[in-house]
């Protein structure tokens, strides 16, 4: 029995970190609409000539194309899935829906990452990365032992992303609330809502996130 999970939260509540514990834990397979876009793109297939069509005309990739992506992903088969960044509409939650059904799989779970904006503001405008190793900081909770030296590999190329700042996080959550905020209801509806703290420490939210999933494919079956 395989595992499916939708990752659900606004733009820095730490979705990615999540989903790539899940991947190292259990094996399961992150589908990142924009990753599968890139590499449909450069596929050669009909369906990645598509893609490549739309992409170089300037124009946003249709649902249709999308859960085409993802409907050949899922028949190669794996672990389970975590659905990061799809849906984000009801009309997407609706086609994903109908594809689960039409695949004979079950989504388990949706994991809504909760957060409080001001604490979001915070966490986000205050972090950077190193450029070389990859390393991130943040001016309150984690900063470097040496200012302007990363801990790990002694770089002093350290950056902020250009979109880390308040104007532009608050323009970020104003296009989640409007356009993916809705999922909450239609998943809790559903019952497959799973709220956790997204502002916890990323071990806690780990562990929340364990307590939801089945531990393995024999505890999810009752065998």
């Amino acid at each position: 029995m395989t595992i499916n999970i939708i990752l659900l939260g606004p733009p820095g509540a730490g979705k990615g970190t999540q989903a790539r514990k899940l991947v190292e834990e259990r094996g399961l397979v992150q589908l990142s609409t924009g990753d599968m876009l890139r590499a449909a793109r450069s596929s050669g297939t009909e369906m990645g000539k598509r893609v490549a069509e739309v992409m170089d005309r300037g124009q946003l990739v249709t649902d249709e194309i999308v859960i085409g992506l993802i409907r050949e992903r899922l028949s190669e088969g794996g672990n389970g899935f975590i659905f990061d960044g799809f849906p984000r509409t009801l009309a997407q939650a609706d086609a994903l829906g109908q594809l689960l059904d039409e695949t004979g799989m079950i989504l388990d779970a949706v994991i809504e990452m909760q957060v409080d904006d001001q604490a979001l503001v915070r966490r986000i405008t205050g972090r950077y990365t190193c450029g070389n190793c990859g390393e991130v900081y943040h001016d309150e909770t984690k900063p470097t032992a040496k200012q302007g030296v990363c801990d790990v590999c002694g770089s002093t190329d350290l950056k902020r992303r250009a979109d880390d700042n308040e104007d532009s996080l608050k323009t970020r959550l104003l296009e989640y609330y409007k356009k993916t905020s809705p999922l909450i209801g239609y998943y809790y509806a559903k019952g497959k809502l799973a709220p956790v703290d997204g502002l916890a420490a990323m071990d806690e939210v780990a562990t929340q996130i364990d307590r939801v999933l089945p531990v393995s494919s024999e505890i999810a079956t009752g065998t």
